[in-house]
């Protein structure tokens, strides 16, 4: 079905590519347009409702080339009643208590036909029956990485173009562990988000809104739970959380932030890595081809971790192949530190410390460095000029 899944990823891509253009059309005379925000990075009205475009490509290239399976039914019902309820946000801005409904039925959908992690095998640990706790845990999961995905759609072809690389790199595990079907899925979903991404990418004339992040949320979390989860394989845990790191370490930090400073977690804010990566010179470009380039690292090391023979079926690891990947997994530690770490706070000091003596010459250090460890405690700072 390898070929059946590239034929899927074509056209989805193209579907979703010519769509777009009707689909922001419409939003806009219906009134479902983002308005420049001071938390957001858009300088003008752009239209939403991106979602419905994507799903369109998903659904026609189900459609000829996806069996009719009871769960793949489900994943796609659940699709669109998840689309429903975002395009409905997009154009109302409905609570958020309502959101989570919607989300909480849509992933249902998929779960009551089967698309549950029944057991997880785990390195040194051998397999973990869940139960029938497995239900409930995927219900939970896949609402999570709806919210993942939706947090982090807040700059231009940020969210499309990292739903791409993690479905791409999903696809090709899936089909690595015999899981065709969750493959094909796969491919259909980076082809959608790709063919929106012609449009999203900066300058973007369309947004996805939520009616598209949750879309590609569920059904990244449905490929996981499909193509590597439902197996006894060493990634089926490991892959999804590496692949799915960058939106997962951006929604933590963020949620973790606003529970400090006693906010509520899902109320907005300008505090994600596109916002201060943009509050310290970064052009949306550069900050989103940094992150795509984190994106490509982490999921080269689940496809290191999926073909790299480190460990046989028993569990027993080769030393020479466990030396490898641990400079991989090393490497891509590297990366992500250098990412959060030096770009975000080495440029920041750097360049706050300039803009503090500009503004007063007579500034202390010791007053310069208490006044920056203040602001990246908070990241509460005024945008900085590189």
């Amino acid at each position: 079905m390898e070929l059946d899944a590239l034929y899927a990823f074509a056209v989805a891509a193209v579907a979703s590519a010519l769509l777009t253009p009707l689909v922001g059309r419409l939003a806009t005379r219906v009134g479902a347009v983002d308005r420049p925000r001071e938390r957001g990075l858009s300088d003008r009205p752009t239209p939403l409702l991106g979602g419905l475009a994507m799903l369109a490509g998903v659904l026609i290239a189900a459609a000829l080339f996806m069996p009719a399976a009871a769960e793949t039914r489900a994943i796609l019902a659940g699709a669109a009643v998840i689309v429903a309820v975002g395009a409905v946000d997009d154009a109302f801005d409905l609570h958020p208590a309502i959101k989570l409904a919607g989300q909480v039925i849509a992933a249902l959908i998929p779960v009551r036909a089967g698309v549950t992690v029944e057991n997880i095998t785990l390195p040194f640990l051998g397999a973990i029956d869940f139960g029938d706790a497995g239900a409930v845990l995927t219900l939970l999961g896949l609402v999570a990485v709806m919210n993942v995905v939706n947090f982090s759609d807040g700059v231009d072809g940020l969210a499309a173009g990292v739903c791409t690389i993690s479905a791409l790199t999903f696809a090709v595990i899936a089909f690595d562990l015999e899981r065709d079907q969750a493959g094909v899925l796969a491919a259909l979903t980076a082809g959608a988000a790709l063919g929106f991404l012609v449009h999203n990418f900066h300058p973007a004339s369309i947004f996805m809104g939520d009616s598209g992040s949750n879309l590609l949320g569920l059904m990244l979390g449905c490929v996981a739970v499909q193509g590597s989860l439902k197996t006894n394989a060493l990634i089926a845990l490991v892959g999804p959380l590496v692949i799915l790191a960058v939106p997962f370490l951006d929604s933590t930090f963020v949620v973790l932030k606003r529970l400090k400073y006693r906010r509520k977690p899902w109320e907005p804010d300008a505090e994600h890595f596109h916002h201060r990566f943009s509050r310290i010179g970064f052009s949306q470009r550069r900050t989103v081809l940094y992150l795509y380039g984190w994106t490509l690292t982490l999921a080269g090391l689940a496809l290191a971790l999926r073909f790299i023979p480190y460990s046989d079926d028993a569990g027993r690891f080769d030393a020479a192949w466990t030396a490898v990947m641990a400079a991989l997994g090393l490497l891509a530690l590297a990366a992500s530190v250098y990412l959060v770490y030096v770009l975000e706070i080495f440029k920041f000091k750097r360049l706050r410390e300039r803009q503090l003596r500009a503004l007063d010459p007579a500034t202390s250090e010791h007053e310069i460095e208490a006044r920056v460890g203040r602001e990246l405690e908070t990241g509460e700072f005024q945008a900085i000029e590189g």
